[in-house]
């Protein structure tokens, strides 16, 4: 259930560029048309793109009207860029916030019956097995779940903020992140330690099918299937309040009032966060139309 919960958040919320890509025998269904909004007034435009951050190499998801979208867009914003090719200041901030003297060995901040699974976790990772011991609950976490999608030969250079930002790039326009490197690491690392603890938990959980939990998830977006997508995360982010407050509701209400702020300047815009931000009630979309903003559903 933790690894499910995990696999999902990552993918869908906005930290698969932290770690790798989604499984390659994944495929697109056909006519695919992931939701695309629009809220605008009298001279701005800013359309809002719920995206799975890494997908399958060769998944067709482009579609004339999203197409028409980028081109009218002046600019791009994401939720923060990674440097792929130069991971130096991801590495650094991770190192910067990541460990601390005198934690508990990390040995003791799992159940006694996932002690055995997280030193076979650790031998197979690579890393000096006192380094974890020097590691905060959630950078354990980290390595250890981005090992275990690296050894299930995934792709992370597919994803659509990836392409969105080559296709901006190309075309000499701007693009922009909603947060920094920091802050999307720090929202771990500002986590109570109950809540590092699960995610460290379920890094070493291998109870589940990876392929069919992400052909899943990958269909209900390429089909629009907004519903879907909130359904998923209310049942698995309500298992951990604590991430769900931080991952989800928090960055929702910042980026909403970003985005009340940006229309008061004219132009068009195109903002591609993980689909998960843009479905449910708690979502961007239904803040902002709490707030008075009419939303359309353009596909």
């Amino acid at each position: 259930m933790l690894k499910s919960i995990f696999r999902r958040t990552f993918a869908a919320l906005g930290f698969a560029g932290l770690l790798v890509g989604a499984p390659a025998a994944a495929k697109a269904p056909q006519a695919a048309h992931p939701a695309l909004w629009a809220v605008s007034d009298a001279d701005t435009t800013i359309y809002l793109f719920g995206t799975i951050h890494l997908l399958p190499e060769h998944f067709q998801w482009r579609t004339a009207k999203f197409d028409n979208a980028v081109q009218g867009s002046q600019q791009l914003m994401v939720e923060t860029i990674i440097d792929d090719k130069n991971p130096t200041k991801l590495m650094s901030v991770v190192a910067s916030m990541g460990f601390a003297k005198g934690l508990p060995p990390i040995v003791d901040r799992v159940s006694v019956d996932k002690r055995g699974a997280l030193e076979a976790a650790i031998a197979k990772s690579g890393v000096p097995r006192p380094i974890f011991d020097q590691m905060k609950t959630w950078t354990a976490g980290f390595i250890l779940l981005g090992d275990q999608f690296k050894g299930m030969g995934l792709k992370g250079d597919e994803g659509v903020e990836a392409v969105l930002r080559e296709s901006f790039g190309a075309d000499k326009k701007p693009v922009g992140e909603l947060e920094s490197n920091a802050e999307q690491i720090g929202f771990f690392n500002s986590l109570p330690e109950s809540a590092q603890r699960a995610l460290l938990e379920g890094a070493l959980d291998n109870n589940y099918d990876a392929n069919k939990e992400f052909a899943g998830m990958l269909n209900a977006w390429a089909k629009g299937d907004v519903k879907g997508i909130a359904r998923t995360f209310d049942r698995d982010l309500g298992a951990s309040p604590a991430l769900e407050q931080a991952l989800l509701h928090n960055r929702n209400a910042n980026w909403s009032r970003w985005i009340e702020q940006r229309m008061g300047n004219p132009g068009a815009i195109m903002i591609a966060v993980g689909a998960g931000h843009l479905a449910g009630p708690d979502s961007v979309i239904a803040m902002l139309q709490r707030d008075g903003y009419r939303v359309r559903r353009v596909q």
